[in-house]
């Protein structure tokens, strides 16, 4: 049987280069896809299954891209170049997520600046620096500036930052659509930000409350409970006694001791607690001690989150140490005797429930303290008093920071908003946990991620930040005749006046005069974090409330790629939103990237300062060889890498080229097309047509690693092996011209497949060889079938494998022969089990002429091996002894 494969129509070569190079590769093709709109998005006459839809991950605009970045987003790229491929349109947007602390700390240390909102707007303000990271500026010597200037200088930076981001990626071959891009602090995302949290107010599921808040004490601000993490920290416990006062333990009974490393709060304590099994304090439950220095009266109570073997067993409950006091204080009814204020400072004034002339004095000595100091001078007073017992006990404990933080989050009562997450809502977190399984996560373990951060919440998600540089929250305040205002009567606007901005902005009904004065009103000077605008990416770039066409072809998304450590931030807040304002998962697909460690397999990061920028390493090795070493890694892996031994990378580039010149070499031989008749040549294409289909149900598995990994061995297989045997036939050898014309004809039909297989992975030299040949462009033509190696009909793929061991040990006698590969052999014997034998016969011509065998026979045996090798030219290492 035999057939014609697919060949180009247009077989002009003369474009060939002398010497294919990778060098210029980037800026040649970069701008002929720029030119041609080769990525754009094209919905004219579209329907939603004609598209695959990619919620890109925005990167913060603050600062450089780093391999991190390279690693993960090239996983998304050759997605979204096997979807095109496919006959997809391809929806990929590119947005850049510039609000938030990041930009704002670039600001600061860029310009030496520092937002001060009291001061007044300078119109043609100069910042005092500019350039480098700044970080040798002290906080003190950062000048003071209005909000409107600070937030100018983000604006101006965070533009600058992305113009550079956007080169880079531009340079790695991202086929982004440019024109569909977006920016999460522009009137666009502000607008839609803005109405998103409306409706959630709206509907109820916003709301804001004086409570409990973890607090960043350096930044000034609230922090939710998906950015914090724990730090070990040393510590000490202090053996602390409160007198037994009344109930059945009897006034003037033994001490009880508890052992806390943070004595500093003592004044802020409202119960002691311990677990209810715990029979060494059963009976003290319903009775109340008294605490030292303070003197004030407080009950001993149960509840099952008190460890027995922590410490004595028994804690204080103080407003706040912990979140475990949070929880204790709620569950438990307790009274707010609140003692830190939000600068880390002990408050001016005692709690009313401190009442003795003795504990208010003691007070005193504390009140303006850091809590640093503020332990100090407790212990200091407990030693005197003789309630400390024994010195301090040194440990090591984690303590919750703010991710971006450098020192321990305190807890302080705050005036926050808050959307509902599930954390108190048993309804609405069963229907998150089902829209996560109705996600396929790749790899699906890290489904258990997202169930274990959902089950896990304490809490409804803190959104409001006291910063500057975000989307402000859109509310005002109404103040009362006695200049009260009222919280609990917000005031919005409506959709039509979004975006606003309520500390210089006026609700309808009111002039600026009436701000702040008794029968006018008060604006949020608050933000919203960050996650509340970046959780609306799909409607941010997919044109909700603004194209509505574009957001019906789109959403819900095909895929959301991102890294694992934002699964219970981004990945989270998002299927979130989209249920409180869809009823459905924003996506089907959810693919999660490892992490890039170095080569301790220390995860990269800025704060560890291990991280790597990736424009040098483009520069040296070339954008297609890091691309194949980040499409080398699996999802869900994580990846080492060593700046200074780049292995990977230069295996990839090697690859690139070699695709270069074997593209070249084959186009080489001429257009000597027909049918494919050869049993070697039909067997390569059959082996090539399996290696199509398993690359193909990789790709659809989101196992593009496994694609790559199939294309590359195969094709190395091609260049040393297959190319090799039949490199004489093509040339005309033998003066059989079908057995010519089947040669050309195969090897032509395989690269044309092969560098369409390695198209999402090495973009740029398979452009350029396959613009050698074809009129059409590369990445946007057909992603191979079976129909395109018709030509392989039944035969057996083993015989190419079996042709290759066979060459393999021809080299290897003629090495052991100490023989150079161009010596002519005599003769020759291939020995292989029957079946082998059979085949290897239908390959024997091109053995000859590879290994320019005169006679070559076959014999059956148990295995493979070549014999009885007789050269016609005797070594000449041999003739020299």
């Amino acid at each position: 049987m035999s057939s014609s494969p697919s060949v180009p129509s247009s077989s002009s070569t003369q474009g060939i280069p002398d010497k294919p190079v990778l060098e210029g590769l980037e800026v040649k093709w970069g701008e002929r896809w720029e030119d041609s709109g080769t990525y754009r998005f094209n919905r004219e006459g579209a329907t939603r299954g004609d598209i695959y839809s990619i919620d890109t991950p925005p990167p913060t605009a603050s600062g450089s891209l780093h391999v991190g970045h390279v690693f993960s987003y090239t996983h998304t790229d050759v997605v979204a170049r096997f979807q095109r491929m496919s006959g997809k349109r391809v929806f990929y947007p590119m947005g850049w997520d510039d609000n938030g602390l990041p930009t704002e700390r670039r600001v600061q240390n860029y310009y030496g600046v520092r937002c001060d909102p009291s001061l007044p707007y300078e119109a043609d303000f100069t910042p005092p620096h500019e350039g480098g990271d700044g970080k040798s500026i002290k906080a003190a010597d950062q000048q003071p500036i209005s909000r409107r200037n600070f937030i100018e200088l983000c604006e101006q930076l965070t533009i600058e930052d992305e113009k550079a981001f956007e080169e880079l990626w531009r340079q790695l071959g991202l086929s982004v659509d440019w024109t569909q891009s977006y920016r999460t602090i522009d009137d666009s995302s502000r607008r839609k930000s803005q109405l998103g949290f409306l409706r959630n107010l709206e509907r109820g599921e916003a709301y804001q409350d004086q409570a409990p808040t973890l607090w960043d004490i350096t930044f000034r601000t609230a922090v939710a409970q998906a950015e914090l993490e724990d730090r070990e920290q040393p510590g000490a416990y202090h053996r602390i006694g409160f007198a037994r006062e009344g109930g059945e333990g009897g006034e003037g009974g033994e001490p009880i001791f508890i052992e806390t490393t943070r004595p500093e709060l003592l004044p802020a304590c409202v119960a002691l607690v311990a677990h209810p099994d715990d029979e060494r304090y059963q009976p003290l439950f319903g009775t109340t001690v008294t605490t030292p220095l303070f003197g004030v009266e407080v009950p001993v109570l149960a509840h099952p989150l008190a460890q027995k073997d922590k410490g004595s067993g028994i804690a204080m409950i103080c407003t706040f140490g912990d979140v475990t006091d949070v929880v204790w204080w709620r569950e438990l009814k307790l009274p707010n005797r609140t003692v830190l204020g939000k600068d880390g400072r002990l408050i001016a004034d005692a709690p009313e429930a401190i009442t003795s002339e003795a504990g208010r004095a003691a007070y005193a000595e504390l009140a303006g303290k850091t809590v640093f100091s503020a332990k100090k001078a407790v212990v200091e007073l407990l030693q005197a008093s003789g309630d400390l017992v024994g010195d301090p006990k040194p440990i090591q404990h984690p303590v919750k920071f703010f991710e971006k933080g450098d020192r321990p989050l305190e807890i302080v009562s705050t005036r926050q908003w808050y959307v509902k997450n599930g954390a108190t809502d048993v309804d609405l977190k069963a229907r998150l946990i089902e829209l996560g399984r109705e996600i396929s996560f790749w790899p699906d373990f890290m489904r258990v991620r997202y169930e274990n951060w959902v089950e896990g919440l304490s809490g409804d998600w803190l959104i409001s930040r006291q910063r500057f540089f975000g989307v402000p929250i859109p509310v005002w305040y109404p103040i009362d005749a006695d200049g009260e205002v009222q919280y609990e009567s917000p005031i919005t606007p409506d959709a039509s006046q979004l975006p606003v901005d309520p500390s210089s902005d006026v609700p309808n009904g009111y002039t600026e005069a009436q701000r702040g004065e008794a029968g006018g009103f008060l604006g949020e000077v608050d933000v919203m974090d960050t996650w509340m605008t970046s959780s609306l990416t799909p409607q941010l770039a997919g044109g909700w409330e603004s194209d509505e066409e574009l957001f019906g072809l789109v959403f819900p998304y095909d895929l959301r790629p991102q890294g694992q450590d934002i699964i219970r931030t981004w990945l989270f807040s998002t299927v979130l939103r989209a249920q409180l304002e869809h009823g459905v998962a924003p996506w089907s697909n959810a693919t999660i990237s490892g992490f890039i460690v170095d080569p301790d397999r220390k995860k990269m990061s800025k704060s560890k300062g291990n991280v790597v920028t990736p424009a040098d390493m483009l520069q040296a090795h070339g954008s297609d060889a890091v691309r194949y070493w980040a499409a080398s890694s699996r999802l869900g892996t994580d990846a080492a890498f060593d700046p200074k031994n780049p292995t990977q990378i230069k295996i990839g580039r090697r690859l690139a080229i070699k695709v270069l010149n074997a593209s070249k070499l084959v186009l080489g031989y001429g257009d000597h097309v027909g049918e494919v008749t050869e049993p070697l040549d039909r067997s390569m294409l059959a082996e090539l047509n399996r290696v199509v289909g398993e690359a193909t149900k990789a790709f659809s598995d989101y196992n593009h690693a496994r694609a790559l990994e199939v294309t590359e061995t195969f094709f190395w297989t091609f260049c040393d092996d297959y190319l090799e045997l039949v490199k004489e036939r093509a040339y005309g050898a033998g003066e059989d011209a079908a057995a010519q014309a089947s040669a050309v004809t195969a090897m032509r039909s395989a690269i044309d497949v092969l560098q369409r297989l390695f198209a999402p992975f090495i973009p740029f030299a398979t452009a350029e060889s396959w613009s050698w040949w074809h009129d059409s462009e590369l990445h946007t033509a057909a992603w191979p079938t079976s129909a395109d190696l018709a030509a392989a009909g039944d035969q057996d793929g083993a015989l190419l494998a079996l042709t290759s061991t066979a060459l393999t040990s021809i080299r290897g006698a003629k090495t052991a022969a100490k023989a150079s590969q161009k010596t002519p052999v005599a003769s020759a014997v291939i020995a292989a089990p029957e079946e082998s034998v059979a085949l290897l016969r239908l390959a024997s011509a091109d053995l000859r002429h590879v290994g320019r065998i005169e006679q070559l026979d076959f014999e059956v045996a148990e295995a493979l091996e070549v014999r009885d090798i007789e050269l016609l030219v005797v070594p000449q290492t041999e003739a020299s002894s």
